[in-house]
Parts: C-alpha cells; sequence; structure tokens
C-alpha cells in the first residue's frame, strides 16, 4: 500500500476496533452509515483519526469511501499520497465522472479527494446536489467517513453535519478550549446533527499519547491508543 503507513502496534489497532465498534452502535434507532469527523478548532488531528477509522472499518471487511470535504484545507490526498488534480468538486460541478476521480487504495477502501479548489466551497456542500450525490454514494459503499473544516472556522461542517448518521468530533487535549468545544456542540445541536461521540487526542496515559472516546448515547469511554 502506498502513502499511509499502517500502524502494526496491537493496542493501536484494537483502539481503533473500539472506535469503530462504539460508533456502530452508537444508536439502536439509526444505522450509521455516513460518518463526519471533524474537530472545534484547527490542528486537533480530525484528519488522521479519519483516515485510520476509514482504514479500521476497510479491514473488518465493509467497502468504506474516505471523502476528503475540507475544501479550503484538504489534507487526505497527501496522507495517501494521491492526485487532488481531480475529486468531489470536479464531480459535483460535473467535470469529471466519479468513477474517474474516486481512487482505489486498498481491498475495500477507496478515496475521493477534495478536488480542484471552489469559490464557494459551503455553498457547494449544503447544495441539493451534494445531498443527492450522498444518497448515491451510499447505494455503493457501505461506511462513508467525510474529513470536514473545524466547526468554530467555517460553516461547512455545520451544513454537512445535517446530512449525516453521525458526527465524530476531536478535540485536542491542553490545547482545546472548553468554550470552543461547547461553541462547536452548539453548532451542530442547531441543525440537529447527530453526535456520536468525542475523540480526545494528546493525552498523556501509561507514558503514551492516547485517544479518549466518549460515547454520547451510552455515555461508555473508550481508550484509544494515537498511532
Amino acid at each position: 500500500m502506498i502513502g499511509l503507513k499502517e500502524n502494526t502496534d496491537a493496542s493501536v489497532v484494537e483502539a481503533f476496533k473500539t472506535l469503530r465498534t462504539n460508533i456502530l452502535y452508537s444508536s439502536l434507532d439509526r444505522k450509521i452509515k455516513t460518518i463526519l469527523v471533524t474537530s472545534s478548532e484547527p490542528a486537533e488531528g480530525k484528519s488522521t483519526i479519519a483516515c485510520n477509522l476509514a482504514l479500521s472499518f476497510a479491514k473488518d471487511g465493509k467497502k468504506t469511501l474516505l471523502i476528503d470535504c475540507d475544501l479550503r484545507k484538504p489534507s487526505i490526498h497527501k496522507i495517501f499520497k494521491v492526485s487532488n488534480l481531480t475529486g468531489l468538486t470536479n464531480v459535483l460541478i460535473g467535470e469529471e465522472k466519479l468513477e474517474i476521480a474516486i481512487k482505489y487504495y486498498s481491498e475495500n477502501l477507496d478515496i475521493l479527494a477534495s478536488g480542484t479548489y471552489p469559490p464557494n466551497p459551503t455553498e457547494i456542500l449544503g447544495s441539493k446536489y451534494m445531498e443527492s450525490f450522498l444518497e448515491k454514494l451510499e447505494e455503493l459503499y457501505e461506511i462513508i467517513v467525510i474529513d470536514s473544516a473545524p466547526l468554530n472556522v467555517v460553516s461547512d461542517s455545520q451544513v454537512l453535519g445535517a446530512k449525516m448518521d453521525g458526527v465524530l468530533m476531536v478535540i485536542r487535549a491542553n490545547k482545546t478550549k472548553k468554550d470552543s468545544v461547547m461553541d462547536a456542540k452548539d453548532l451542530l445541536e442547531k441543525v440537529n446533527a447527530n453526535l456520536i461521540g468525542v475523540v480526545l487526542n494528546g493525552v498523556e496515559a501509561s507514558h503514551k499519547k492516547s485517544y479518549y472516546c466518549y460515547g454520547s448515547k451510552d455515555e461508555k469511554r473508550q481508550k484509544v491508543s494515537k498511532k
């Protein structure tokens, strides 16, 4: 595989399995198929979480698509070392066919980069065409993981969050302010987004950097080791 180097540390692999399982069982009334990964502020580690989460679902045998919807500062193509000349935006405006824009990465995992930078990201992501596009993708994939912009910076994730089955918010220990997290949570609540959990990134525990996932539904806390 090219690009993102898979972590072979058993504790890390098990950690993302736990996160994956918690997400799938976060709601008994609503099947979680589309997952938005965002943060309250920049540099929280959301893209890393999104990438590893998508890999974990793929390893579990689920046909998975990872989409870079952080149109202003995309990074998925850099992490996986794939081309960003064409991607989501090019498909949405009709410049490229979906089957051409999607990059095969590994068994069960495809990647859709952000594509050409648009002048109106929020309008594109909030459009009816984006909604119908996601519905089409749901027919092709079992799991869709979407990396999006920080909530408190632009409204892109708020707009997308309303369309998702679940939203996962990543925050960084000793960096993110409580008020910032609460403001981000309020933005999601305003659009009735389904916040299924929070990943706390960068915690020192047992001499290891760690993630902690807090399930918003059952209030269970699971330790998730950082890659």
